[in-house]
């Protein structure tokens, strides 16, 4: 192995005592994949009967990526397959000559396990795992392994390690991404700020001189900006993409916009229940487009979250048509006792036609459902700075703005209905539910459908 510098400075955190998780990433071609080829043959052969995970959403991707870096590692490095190694694609593992019993020298030989870690329907919580324990662990391009996939995976990491004076290690490689890696590894690391048993290296193509010059040629070619600032100069912070609903400055701008004397003062509350683990319940509060306050619990009753809101709505004189609540699990509990208006995610989107009328919009815009109409209305909102967010906690700016930057259109070639994608998927992302997400798009629900004011009479003469 020749290793490049940023190899070697990732090669030590490899090797020593300190480190569990590593992420290796920056721009395409900075060595990724051929560090973990090494590193693992290395030790495979270094602690002999040991076992390693290689990792990667699609098992299909993973055996047309890192399964031919494999073999050419092992070609350079004088491997011949029936000889130091077996293959077997059926088991999708490949066994090492170094049992024991050099009679039968792969009995208890060094095993690397192939791993598909897609979530599947029959399995999400990745169960199949659940018997298994590895030395150590590598997951190709991780951005794209959801993080409980990961938790999950290095959970596994014991196997023989006391016995071999070694600590779990988990490897994971990938190109810059706006998910949970970001979060854990990227922010923490640029802010001098990650954890002891953590690291994280930037590697880029330009650091990797065994580099082929026609490569990083073809990366500069490379016509859309994010791509290439993402592969070429491993750009962490890269802008919008084109699916992106949301403009990036136009979230920030929320948190800065000023008061205006003609700003609308009807309050409203919003409510995203918690429902699972580690969602919150975040409730806001709002004077027409503008939230003024907002609370969050960690993990609350239903009576706790009545009762707040009852308090509230009394509070400010919130008429309980202005108060919406997610009725979606206990949810439906809380809209039943307090009789405010409930939501629900998967229900059909509102005619708009009350829109047309009011907006004099021109052509009717067909949603998958509630849930994504209010999403492209509350994109809209924010996009034209009409929505304003009065908190001084940097930690809900910064997670309201990781939540809006991850929603995105989806199957926009493939369907006349406006799509965005899932709920889970945002949580596999980020590795939390979006809940103050959720909540300011449920207020948009009064925007696409407006009240009916009545009109006042006098006489017979109807003034509007």
């Amino acid at each position: 192995m020749n290793p490049t510098p940023k190899q070697w400075k990732a090669w030590k955190i490899l090797t020593d005592l300190v480190v569990n998780e590593l992420t290796f990433g920056g721009g395409a071609g900075g060595g990724k994949t051929y560090l973990a080829c090494a590193w693992l043959t290395i030790m495979a052969e270094a602690y002999p009967g040991s076992r390693w995970m290689i990792g990667r959403r699609e098992l299909k991707r993973l055996k047309q990526s890192v399964l031919v870096s494999l073999f050419d590692f092992f070609v350079k490095s004088g491997y011949v397959n029936g000889v130091h190694y077996k293959y077997n694609s059926t088991d999708s593992k490949i066994v090492f000559s170094n049992g024991p019993d050099q009679s039968r020298p792969y009995d208890g030989g060094s095993e690397f396990v192939l791993m598909d870690l897609a979530p599947t329907p029959s399995d999400p919580n990745y169960e199949r795992l659940g018997s298994l324990e590895f030395t150590g662990g590598f997951i190709e391009e991780a951005s794209e392994v959801a993080q409980k996939a990961k938790e999950v995976v290095f959970s596994r990491i014991r196997y023989r390690i006391d016995e071999f004076g070694l600590i779990p290690k988990l490897l994971m490689t990938c190109n810059p991404h706006k998910g949970y890696l970001y979060i854990e590894f990227y922010k923490p690391w640029k802010a001098g700020k990650l954890s002891p048993d953590k690291a994280f290296i930037r590697a880029l193509v330009q650091d990797n001189p065994h580099i082929s010059p026609h490569y990083i040629k073809s990366l500069k070619k490379l016509k859309d900006k994010v791509l290439r600032a993402r592969l070429l100069l491993g750009d962490w912070e890269y802008a919008d993409d084109d699916l992106s609903l949301f403009i990036y400055d136009a979230i920030t701008d929320m948190f800065t916009k000023q008061r205006h004397e003609n700003d609308d003062k009807t309050s409203y509350l919003s409510c995203d229940v918690a429902r699972f683990g580690a969602d919150k319940a975040v409730i806001m509060r709002w004077e027409g487009l503008r939230v003024v306050e907002i609370k969050t619990y960690e993990k609350s009753s239903m009576p706790t979250l009545e009762t707040e809101i009852l308090v509230m709505a009394q509070k400010y004189k919130i008429p309980m048509s202005r108060v919406i609540v997610d009725e979606g699990g206990i949810g439906g509990g809380v809209v039943d006792h307090l009789k405010c208006k409930g939501f629900v995610s998967n229900a059909p989107p509102i005619e708009e036609k009350t829109k047309r009328e009011m907006r004099q919009v021109e052509y009717k815009v067909n949603y998958q459902n509630l849930r994504t109409q209010c999403t492209y209305e509350l994109a809209e909102c924010v996009n034209d700075r009409l929505i304003a967010i009065e908190t001084d906690s940097v930690t809900h700016q910064n997670e309201i703005t990781e939540e809006l930057e991850q929603i995105k259109a989806r199957d926009v070639d493939k369907d006349v209905k406006f799509k965005i994608i899932s709920k889970d998927d945002i949580k596999a992302t980020l590795g939390r539910s979006p809940d103050f997400a959720d909540t300011l798009m449920m207020r948009m629900y009064f925007e696409v459908k407006p009240e009916r004011k009545k009109a006042k009479t006098y006489g017979s003469n109807p003034l509007i």
